[in-house]
């Protein structure tokens, strides 16, 4: 009985670490190569080394969103420099996880950084912080909304509730009718739900929604991974999730186990394209079912 307590123990410890692993930054080998995909005029999107990176730049200083993982930060601002002489200002995470947050410790302490208030909580639990004695960490929050800046330096941030994590901010601006997205749209795909940062597949479907339904006049995305979307593709990803969270629900109701169900589920023909990870799939029905109470 006890060797049979401590096997037990054993793997869920292993099953904790490996949960751990899934969330941190994967280690960079080569050269920190940063492409740049010019979005408008004075908005740029950085590309490699994490998650996508904005660059906006204003009368007087840079936005940049996200600072991908550990080591790019100072890619970012060396970037930075090839594309503008004025200084980086303002610093805004999307959200908590390692590819997008990392790279806060290396910009200059001048810098104001801006996250959602969940994110922050979330944040002030990373070793990386800590590790540096709270550099780049957060110095102002904001719960729902938030606006920065006046006419065409104006940045807006929203927050529509879970999905991803609790804190998965939007980030607007207007003048260019650009939103970044962040991980909450990381592309075409099934998401990744980020249980231990109070991401939910119960919710994320209705917070992409509420996104799209309360967010005026933008034409573009720059999503947290892939490519430029459109705002048609905000809806239809809104849609997907709520999909996928109706064919889980009526499975579970059907005494069907996740299992079974991660075996068998198929995108529906008018999702074609979209990306269907069978590890992932298998995750986000178990977690999905946790959340359900099956």
């Amino acid at each position: 009985m006890r060797r049979a307590t401590m096997l037990c123990g054993l793997i869920a410890v292993g099953a904790l670490a490996v949960g751990l692993r899934a969330f941190q930054p994967p280690a960079q080998q080569g050269p920190k190569v940063v492409e740049v995909e010019k979005v408008k005029d004075n908005l740029f999107m950085l590309k490699g080394g994490g998650g996508n990176t904005a660059v906006f730049v204003g009368t007087n200083g840079v936005t940049v969103v996200d600072a991908k993982n550990p080591g790019w930060g100072q890619p970012i601002l060396d970037k930075i420099k090839e594309l503008t002489p004025k200084p980086v200002t303002l610093l805004i995470n999307t959200h908590t996880h390692g590819d997008h947050v990392s790279g806060n410790v290396e910009f200059p302490a001048t810098v104001d950084i801006v996250v959602q208030e969940n994110t922050k909580t979330n944040m002030e639990k990373m070793p990386i912080f800590k590790d540096n004695a709270g550099r780049g960490m957060a110095k102002r929050t904001f719960k729902d909304k938030m606006t920065l800046g006046s006419g065409k330096d104006r940045v807006d941030l929203y927050y529509f509730g879970r999905g991803h994590t609790n804190g998965d901010a939007w980030i607007v601006f207007p003048e260019l009718r650009v939103a970044h997205a962040g991980d909450i749209f990381s592309g075409k795909n099934l998401p990744l739900l980020d249980m231990n940062n109070g991401g939910s597949g119960v919710e994320i479907g209705d917070s992409l929604a509420k996104a799209h339904a309360a967010i005026k006049s933008v034409d573009t995305i720059i999503t947290g991974h892939s490519t430029l979307m459109m705002w048609s593709d905000l809806a239809e990803y809104a849609q997907f999730n709520k999909d996928f969270l109706r064919d889980v629900r009526a499975a579970a109701a059907a005494g069907q186990g996740a299992d079974a169900v991660a075996g068998t589920w198929k995108a529906p023909d008018k999702y074609k394209g979209y990306t269907i990870q069978e590890a992932r799939l298998k995750t986000n029905v178990q977690s999905l079912y946790r959340e359900l109470g099956k």
